[in-house]
């Protein structure tokens, strides 16, 4: 490797290393998987290491980097398909004391911790890493998308380029990514939620709601619990495509598919989406507490209104937390 090389690497690493995180939340909105996002994020590293030589400057190398990871984002859709949520598939289940079937084969949404897309105030990658936009009824919505029209609305509503910039990466007019746009929004208007419904994580309300929630199911005071939910909340839990609304519902599903014990789940707080979560942990027969759950919750003022509960335990390490929990 001669020294002009190895001077092009580090230039390159130096550029282009400032955007990976936000290239991550991008791919991630696009995919709804974190586990693609950063398989995808490297496969655009790697495309743009090869081609840095022959990059001239035309345009922004944030702009170029981008091109490169939404094309490979693009590739993973048509080859992968949509990642779904429950809710998105059919109507509610009627009946939660029937036991629950398991769907794997279905490429499931999946949740992003906090830690992983989060930002520094003065960090430019902040708007693409912003709560709203990676909520998960947002990015679910997404995933109803026709891809073209994903990544008109991503590049347009979330990262602010201007319709030009958007239709020269497709490949398609301005007039015709300004349509994709309309009918983009149109969509996301009848699934997404609105922003100013759900409570900011620092609501001093929210917090002691919270705590109450934890301590409730820990002492499996299920009656308790569901009290602190709206009259009709959601609750989906991936890889199940059942699906439960109201309160007193939930309650039923709670006691005939787990029916805890007092001290038999353990939760400790985390944060995914951009929404407040636990990482559910239930006590085996040999008494030691292991992961069981993810619950990612939607709070208005009048309380929860959705539990997305995610039972795919390979989560767990994505998040940073504990194989097994001490003893309390």
């Amino acid at each position: 490797m001669t020294n002009s090389t190895i001077e092009q690497d580090q230039d390159f690493q130096r550029l282009a290393d400032p955007y990976r995180r936000e290239l991550l939340a991008h791919c991630y909105r696009m995919l709804g998987s974190i586990h693609d996002a950063e398989d995808l994020v490297q496969e655009t590293y790697l495309r743009a290491w090869r081609s840095y030589g022959n990059f001239e400057g035309r345009s922004s190398l944030r702009t170029w980097l981008y091109r490169i990871a939404t094309n490979c984002c693009l590739t993973a859709i048509d080859q992968r398909g949509n990642r779904p949520m429950p809710s998105g598939l059919g109507a509610p289940s009627d009946d939660p004391e029937r036991p629950v079937v398991a769907s794997p084969e279905v490429p499931w949404l999946e949740p992003v911790p906090d830690s992983v897309l989060g930002a520094d105030a003065v960090d430019p990658a902040t708007i693409v890493a912003s709560r709203e936009t990676t909520r998960l009824a947002f990015v679910a919505a997404l995933q109803h998308l026709p891809p073209n029209q994903r990544v008109v609305l991503i590049l347009r509503d979330v990262l602010k380029w201007k319709a030009a910039e958007a239709a020269e990466l497709l490949g398609i007019s301005t007039a015709s990514a300004n349509s994709a746009l309309q009918r983009a929004r149109a969509q996301l208007q009848q699934v997404a939620p609105r922003e100013d419904e759900l409570v900011e994580p620092t609501d001093p309300g929210q917090r002691e709601l919270l705590d109450r929630y934890a301590s409730l199911f820990e002492n499996a005071d299920i009656k308790g619990l569901v009290e602190l939910f709206k009259e009709d909340a959601v609750w989906e839990m991936p890889p199940f495509p059942q699906w439960f609304v109201g309160r007193d519902v939930i309650a039923r599903l709670i006691l005939a598919q787990c029916d805890p014990e007092p001290g038999e789940l353990r939760l400790v707080p985390t944060a995914a989406n951009g929404q407040p979560a636990f990482a559910m942990y239930r006590r085996d027969e040999d008494g030691v507490h292991r992961p069981y759950q993810i619950q990612v919750l939607s709070i208005t003022g009048e309380g929860i209104t959705q539990a997305s509960v995610f039972f795919d335990t390979t989560l767990f390490a994505t998040f940073g937390l504990p194989e097994v929990l001490p003893a309390s």
